[in-house]
């Protein structure tokens, strides 16, 4: 069953409030949290729905990937360990949809705008999984990128979200953990296992590089949602950060970073990167990626698959509130 969105959200004013606007920008600048129950400007309130619910989306579509390694998994232990994630990935998505039901926008909208194709996920996950090493790649790479951007998130300006964010970030450190387990299992296994380790992050690398978005003079949100307090730190930041970190856990794995020109800069006290081929990245988000189509259409065909579910599950709603108003 899908629940309502907010009824609290029907208090916002979407014109412009004096009194209201005064205490949003007294609450931004004391870097304290917007809730529900506050009035907001409709465009802090179109950006939020968009990032929030571009996330849950990412969750939803996550799973995909790294489920069809759960029967093919090499140990009773991975495939325990590979669930688990999963199903942390399925609770991710349920809590951010939630924030963004306290916005006014209902999950069946939010489903419906993903599973047309409306609305976007990241690009990350429109790439295949053809080895077990894939499972490790994304642990320790796409995870890895997602708590970068998403720790700061835990200090986001809306409450709902900053909270969600809390538990959702203590659970991805888990699954990067996981990620760099299998990798470093890998490293110390046989040539072959050793190849097919480096061969992942020979391909995960730079499309994990991309997650953070655009280059700050092409990102057309960023500023705004730093502005606000949504976002605390730059795409290029986070990017620079995320690199600092691989190294050192890198050189541990005993795995190449595949760029040739990176290299400390002792002025800038950063790592120093080749170009990132941003064609490439729009050509995914564009869903022309190598997996866009089939991610949509095992999305459409869950949703279509359960909606006996959805269905028995309202029914059963309208049951017990009608034998409690009864009584």
């Amino acid at each position: 069953m899908t629940a309502p969105a907010d009824p609290r959200v029907a208090q916002l004013d979407e014109h412009r409030d004096d009194d209201g606007q005064a205490r949003f920008e007294e609450l931004i600048a004391q870097d304290s949290r917007v809730e529900p129950r506050d009035w907001m400007p409709e465009a802090y309130r179109k950006t939020l729905i968009r990032q929030i619910s571009q996330h849950a989306h990412s969750e939803i579509i996550g799973m995909q990937p790294e489920s069809n390694w759960i029967s093919r998994a090499p140990s009773l232990k991975r495939k325990a360990i590979l669930m688990a994630k999963v199903q942390d990935e399925a609770g991710h998505g349920l809590y951010l949809y939630s924030a963004a039901q306290t916005l006014g926008i209902g999950r069946d909208e939010m489903m419906q705008q993903l599973i047309e194709g409306k609305a976007k996920y990241s690009s990350i996950f429109n790439y295949t999984t053809p080895t077990w090493a894939d499972m490790g790649a994304i642990g320790w790479l796409v995870d890895g990128a997602a708590i970068c951007n998403q720790v700061p998130l835990c200090r986001a300006s809306y409450g709902p979200y900053g909270r969600a964010m809390v538990r959702i970030c203590k659970e991805e450190s888990f699954h990067q953990r996981q990620g760099f387990e299998i990798l470093l299992e890998l490293m110390q296994g046989t040539d072959d296992q050793k190849r097919m380790a480096q061969d992942a992050v020979d391909r995960w690398y730079w499309p994990s590089l991309m997650m953070f978005g655009p280059p700050d003079d092409e990102s057309p949100n960023s500023a705004q949602s730093m502005a606000w307090n949504i976002k605390r730190f730059s795409n290029d930041d986070l990017r620079q950060r995320f690199v600092g970190m691989l190294v050192p856990q890198a050189e541990v794995l005993g795995v190449t970073l595949p760029d040739p020109n990176l290299a400390w800069n002792e002025e800038r006290q950063a790592y120093d990167i080749s170009e990132i081929d941003w064609t490439e990245f729009h050509e995914v988000l564009a869903g022309r990626g190598p997996a866009n189509a089939e991610r949509l259409r095992r999305r459409r065909e869950a949703h279509e698959e359960g909606a006996w579910v959805r269905e028995a599950a309202a029914e059963y709603a309208r049951k017990q509130a009608a034998n409690a108003a009864a009584a």
